[in-house]
């Protein structure tokens, strides 16, 4: 029983350090997906940043800014269920 509080509470640190990484782990896409010439998003930035393509940077820089925001408001519900304490009004 008592494991089930020490854990919830163990919890709220572990769940913020993913959150804050988020955007690390996607400029971390965009690198290893130059490095070992894979498609995908990160690559696709990259390609559209050296032929000068605006709107395709835009739309890539959006969609991870989003992305990295979706992210953050999943964590602020989790907090919610984690912690009593934290209430949204």
């Amino acid at each position: 029983m008592i494991s089930i509080h020490v854990l919830r509470n163990a919890l709220i640190p572990s769940v913020t350090l993913l959150a804050i990484s988020t955007g690390s782990l996607m400029g971390g896409t965009v690198i290893t997906e130059k490095v070992f010439a894979l498609p995908g998003a990160g690559a696709l930035l990259i390609e559209s940043i050296t032929s000068r393509d605006y709107p395709v940077v835009q739309v890539s820089t959006l969609i991870f800014a989003l992305l990295v925001i979706l992210v953050n408001i999943i964590t602020d519900v989790i907090y919610s269920f984690l912690d009593p304490r934290v209430r949204f009004s």
